[in-house]
């Protein structure tokens, strides 16, 4: 469905900055995305990514920098005079006005007078031909969020701006509109800049995600790049689960970078580490770790990265069984295991080994420890409960 006669252009943000006193949102926000392209910009909050879409939309005005459509200057226009629209997380519907009347209010503010094929082609793509003439409060918040988007793309905007348009739906709901979502950007073309904290979100969408943190792009790149292989602790911790054990490293063998920590010698490929001094972190995704009871030690490939430990909880998720296993020096490792074969699964107390291979595991800078990016709600919650473990042990 997308517009031959309307090429669509490459959106660039340059230098882009924004500072609220001596607070910079945005900090020299550099980077470029490509037309048709599904772009999300994920972060938590205050990272700046709001305040980054509302100067694409015209809504905030950059302290320094400027935003481009291919070679147009768009920095000092005016929102309505942007070929940009924004869908909102509350949707933002005129609830007086039908659904077939809210998809054509862009068109009749232009002085449009035959909006109704155009009209019928959007509630066609978004699939809500047959609710045309009910009310907005007659719509599933799903369906809601169809006609927002239907508003939004009827008039044609060369890039469409969604500020965290699904949070206010349930789980379910949530995912379907994810796979929604991409199909129309998928059908129109139009390129759409996706603000999210919700890293499934983004990476469910997305042909490109940019983790954004405190006012600047911490990686930026495919989904599955960026999760396979995150560049620095906090992309590790942000997006998705890691683990993460703080070492040094300690030269080479081959190809492969060697790390140290708590005793061990951890295996990298220099091509997956980007420590540049001695402090150094392994990490490594738990689903990528596999877990053995400690008679079958022998069973470890001899090539693989491994430790000891005990296993401390056992949750059965249905697809997978979640371990967490207390290496010798405290600290509490995830490993997910696919729930593919029936048979005994370790339990709470048992000695085992987890394993991986070198090929899985990342090798970050070590300077500001392993916690950078966890949520500090998350630390606190661990905090007060090893010291409530601690408490209960004691007396």
């Amino acid at each position: 469905m997308a517009d031959s006669a309307h090429p669509v252009e490459d959106l660039h943000l340059r230098n882009l900055t924004k500072r609220f006193g001596d607070h910079a949102a945005v900090d020299d926000l550099t980077l470029t995305i490509p037309a048709g392209s599904f772009f999300a910009l994920l972060g938590a909050s205050g990272c700046g990514k709001t305040t980054t879409l509302r100067m694409i939309a015209g809504l905030e005005d950059p302290t320094e920098g400027s935003i481009h459509i291919g070679d147009r200057d768009i920095t000092s226009l005016r929102a309505f005079e942007r070929p940009v629209n924004t869908v909102f997380q509350s949707y933002a519907l005129f609830p007086h006005l039908d659904i077939f009347e809210n998809v054509a209010f862009g068109l009749r503010r232009r002085g449009i007078k035959d909006v109704k094929p155009q009209v019928e082609q959007m509630l066609e793509l978004v699939e809500l031909s047959a609710l045309a003439r009910r009310k907005p409060t007659q719509l599933s918040g799903g369906q809601q969020q169809r006609v927002a988007v239907a508003r939004a793309l009827i008039n044609r905007p060369d890039v469409l701006l969604l500020d965290e348009p699904l949070g206010a739906l349930d789980l379910k709901l949530r995912r379907q509109m994810q796979i929604e979502l991409k199909r129309i950007q998928t059908e129109v073309g139009t390129t759409f800049v996706h603000v999210t904290h919700d890293q499934e979100e983004a990476m469910t969408m997305a042909d490109t995600v940019a983790v954004m943190n405190a006012g600047r792009i911490e990686q930026m790149g495919h989904p599955a790049d960026i999760y396979e292989l995150p560049r620095t602790v906090f992309v590790a911790n942000f997006l998705g689960q890691s683990n993460l054990i703080q070492g040094s490293a300690d030269g080479r063998s081959g190809d492969d970078v060697l790390i140290s920590a708590f005793g061990e010698t951890f295996r990298v490929p220099a091509s997956r580490t980007f420590a540049t001094g001695s402090s150094a972190v392994v990490g490594v995704r738990p689903e990528k770790m596999t877990i053995l009871d400690l008679v079958d030690a022998d069973k470890v490939p001899s090539d693989h990265n491994h430790l000891q430990g005990r296993v401390t909880d056992v949750s059965y998720t249905g697809v997978s069984t979640q371990y967490l296993v207390m290496t010798p020096w405290e600290q509490e490792l995830i490993v997910f295991e696919q729930n593919m074969i029936v048979g005994d699964r370790c339990e709470v107390g048992d000695e085992v080994v987890v394993h991986w291979s070198p090929q899985h595991t990342f090798g970050l800078d070590g300077t500001a420890g392993t916690t950078v990016g966890v949520d500090p709600e998350v630390l606190d919650l661990e905090a007060a409960s090893q010291a409530l473990i601690s408490d209960v042990s004691g007396s």
